[in-house]
């Protein structure tokens, strides 16, 4: 897993960034398009990474400040300027796994480094959005359903609010991994 290296998004990412989210969720009816990714990432540039590779981008996770129980709408672009940090919760709003690089456990190796983030940053909570079944993915790492938080309805029906507590990082990085835990 040495190979693949978690970084801060960069402006010339964006090509590869576009090409992957088209590729997870366009035939669900999912994908955003560029400028709203980008405005997600406008909003909150510290807390949104890729995976390299040598071989180019091996995913993404596009994460910002959102209040608890709230999502971005996918239809949306976020409005103004940077997201200032007064939010308790930060939501990790789309991750994405190249096909190439899934299977290796790379998701929630991408998730720990988020919750390091959080940690560091004090947030208390973060939080995502299940799409497409993948909240049995997301127990495993700690995230509990919140089937009562009403949804934008760009996220379709099977979409679920999930949220955790912010905890220090387990010494285990096998815990809450399997070579099929991967999203996107």
């Amino acid at each position: 897993m040495s190979e693949y290296h978690i970084r801060l998004l960069r402006e010339e990412d964006w090509d590869e960034v576009v090409v992957l989210e088209e590729r997870a969720y366009a035939a669900s009816g999912l994908s955003e398009g560029r400028e709203a990714l980008r405005s997600r990432h406008r909003a909150s540039p510290d807390t949104c990474f890729v995976l390299e590779h040598a071989g180019g981008l091996g995913g993404y996770l596009l994460a910002l400040p959102y209040p608890l129980f709230r999502c971005p709408d996918l239809s949306l672009a976020e409005g103004g300027a940077v997201r200032r940090r007064e939010e308790s919760n930060l939501h990790a709003h789309d991750l994405v796994i190249a096909e190439r690089a899934r299977g290796r456990g790379l998701a929630p190796r991408m998730m720990r480094h988020l919750d390091d983030t959080a940690l560091a940053a004090g947030y208390r909570t973060v939080s995502l959005v299940a799409v497409r079944g993948s909240h049995v993915l997301w127990t495993p790492l700690g995230y509990r359903a919140r089937p009562e938080i009403e949804l934008p309805a760009s996220y379709g029906v099977d979409a679920v609010y999930m949220a955790k507590p912010v905890e220090p990082a387990v010494t285990d990085p096998t815990v809450g991994s399997s070579p099929r835990a991967e999203v996107g």
